[in-house]
């Protein structure tokens, strides 16, 4: 008799939404560790007696310090995932997570924080990798769409979270608290990742076709359906990925790995991240106190928890391309006025308002298109021998972007003042609606395998998807 038993289907299928809803906890840490330095930044300027003129360039590298580490942590991941597996990658993350949380609560020193912000940066460059990964393969067809959806809506959550932790604990000024309090969910993820299966995918290209049987067992419950998942693995597992080969030897696949690196590129310069990291400042250009900057920081999280529903009820209708021109569009107006209103001055309650209705209709664009698109956008576009070193180069540069984005904001707010920066990156956007047009393809309702077959015939990028 077949040693595998098979549980009720129903029961294996809420045993694998458990686990997958596990795994994509780890994008809330993600979210934690980007929202909670917006609100911790001017109480660890008076704490450590820190003057104006030198705070800007502090403030920067305490900032890109986390993603330059997690530059170095999507950098490694790829190998630690294959050579640990993608559940112990995952624990070595939360660990760092934990303690990177703890060293910046505990900092005795900026340059402590600093070493602190590169060790939660290392935790979240592996989470960032692993953590969508093992999704994709663990979770069943039918639902692996949605998990992976979630694990973008977790980070949206957990700059909420973070955002909302950073407002109560500003009534005490105490950063440290807001800083040292997100090990405390790293730590429950902890708990949690310990009672993950191993990727099936992952135990099979080590040969260890016994306990991928035992972990499909647990998360699809049917023979047959097990029989069927293992040959379509073993079927995947015969071609070998060879990105960095055919990156050299292959022009097409050049173009592909190209846009990948643009389009991160792109959604760092839309100025997204500059809102989550230095909102209170922000909002202190427009005239507010400390309270109302973190009560409006706040907002700005639910804004985009609650927009992140438009592109996941949406980028299967309208396809991709629409909702990017619209979200390009709707950012270089909202942008664009911020700046004016600025240039202008804000004078007047309604005047204040009105700016930050503004800046929120700009997170709105974001949330509901370069935000979540040009990730699925990067893995489509890849043909399936070079898919994991395609991605592997636009993550990496979507950290390194992210890192100089938020480095050099602060630098151009004193430089060029607050009007002018907000109109550069209104720019930005401008110019990102002709890009769209003239190098993105439309893949909605396209298979992997046509967008490939197009790449590879040399046919013009934004023609792939036809």
């Amino acid at each position: 008799m077949n040693a595998i038993t098979a549980p009720p289907v129903a029961h294996s299928k809420a045993s694998a939404i458990f686990v997958c809803i596990l795994a994509a906890l780890a994008g809330l840490m993600f979210g934690l560790d980007v929202g909670v330095i917006s609100g911790a930044q001017q109480f660890i300027q008076k704490d450590f007696g820190i003057s104006d003129d030198t705070w800007v360039g502090v403030v920067s590298w305490i900032v890109s310090t986390m993603m330059l580490g997690a530059a170095f942590g999507a950098l490694i991941a790829g190998w630690l995932s294959s050579q640990l597996g993608r559940k112990r990658t995952m624990i070595l993350g939360a660990v760092l997570f934990v303690a990177g949380s703890v060293l910046c609560g505990a900092a005795p020193t900026v340059a402590t924080l600093l070493v602190g912000r590169v060790v939660l940066g290392i935790a979240i460059g592996l989470a960032s990798f692993t953590a969508p990964l093992y999704l994709a393969e663990v979770a069943p067809e039918s639902i692996r769409g949605a998990m992976i959806s979630l694990y973008q809506l977790m980070i949206t959550i957990g700059i909420l979270a973070a955002f909302l932790s950073d407002t109560a604990f500003s009534y005490s000024g105490n950063w440290r608290w807001m800083l040292g309090i997100i090990a405390i969910p790293g730590a429950l993820f902890l708990l949690g990742v310990a009672f993950l299966p191993e990727s099936p995918r992952w135990l099979l290209m080590k040969g260890r076709r016994p306990e991928a049987e035992q972990v499909l067992q647990r998360l699809v419950g049917n023979r047959d359906a097990i029989a069927r998942e293992i040959g379509e693995i073993q079927e995947q597992l015969k071609t070998p990925q060879r990105g960095l080969h055919m990156f050299f030897q292959n022009a097409n696949f050049r173009r592909s790995v190209w846009l990948g690196v643009l389009l991160q590129v792109m959604q760092q310069l839309t100025g997204m991240n500059v809102v989550m990291y230095y909102a209170p400042r922000i909002f202190q250009g427009m005239g507010y106190d400390t309270a109302s900057q973190m009560w409006f920081t706040a907002a700005v999280g639910l804004v985009n928890v609650l927009a992140t529903f438009i592109a996941i009820g949406l980028v299967d209708r309208l396809g991709r391309k629409p909702i990017l021109y619209i979200g390009f569009v709707v950012m270089t107006i909202g942008l664009g006025v911020v700046g004016t209103m600025m240039h202008l001055g804000i004078h007047t309650h309604d005047q204040q308002i009105f700016t930050v209705g503004m800046l929120l209709i700009f997170i709105v664009g974001f949330a509901m298109s370069a935000g979540p698109l040009i990730w699925a956008l990067c893995a489509e576009i890849q043909p399936l021998k070079g898919r994991d070193f395609g991605i592997g180069c636009s993550t990496f540069t979507n950290w390194v972007a992210n890192a100089l984005v938020g480095w050099s904001f602060p630098h151009l707010l004193n430089g060029i003042g607050d009007a002018h920066t907000f109109w550069l990156y209104a720019a930005f956007n401008a110019v990102f609606i002709l890009f769209t047009f003239l190098l993105v393809p439309e893949t909605k309702d396209i298979t992997l395998e046509h967008i490939e077959r197009n790449l590879m015939a040399g046919k013009p990028l934004r023609q792939i998807g036809r």
